[in-house]
């Protein structure tokens, strides 16, 4: 059954193994497979197959991630539910031949949807539904 701090376990969990770039077989047992819908501002994947995808590039483009999660408000209907998380994401990005890295700072605002598997919580679904730079960041 899921809990409030099953769910903030998830999101927590989450971002700090996306902050240090783990082997996606670490990343892959937070996420449901067949019924996997991820919507980021450059891309809609779904499953397994399509979140590689997309993870092998981004961990090739952005370094010195930091995510600092500020909210993670649930709405709990038995074993799914949807979550409104806000987290702040820092990154560097390089692009060549440029001679200096940019840093990147924003408030990403997503929505989840999450579902029981034994005693924690997977995504199901993950929307970026908007990203607001703060004042001085390079942006995408």
């Amino acid at each position: 059954m899921l809990t409030e701090e099953s769910i903030k376990e998830l999101a927590t969990e989450w971002y700090k193994k996306l902050d240090v770039h783990v082997p996606m077989v670490e990343v892959l047992p937070h996420l449901a497979d067949k019924e996997l819908e991820m919507v980021f501002p450059e891309a809609t994947v779904y499953g397994y197959a399509g979140f590689e995808g997309w993870f092998q590039r981004v961990i090739r483009i952005f370094f010195d991630e930091v995510h600092t999660v500020k909210v993670v408000e649930p709405v709990i209907n038995g074993d799914t539910a949807t979550v409104k998380v806000v987290v702040q994401w820092e990154a560097s990005v390089w692009n060549a031949p440029e001679a200096y890295s940019k840093r990147i700072k924003c408030d990403a605002f997503q929505t989840w949807e999450v579902k029981a598997l034994g005693d924690k919580a997977i995504i199901t679904k993950y929307i970026v539904d908007g990203l607001e730079y703060h004042e001085g960041s390079a942006t995408l």
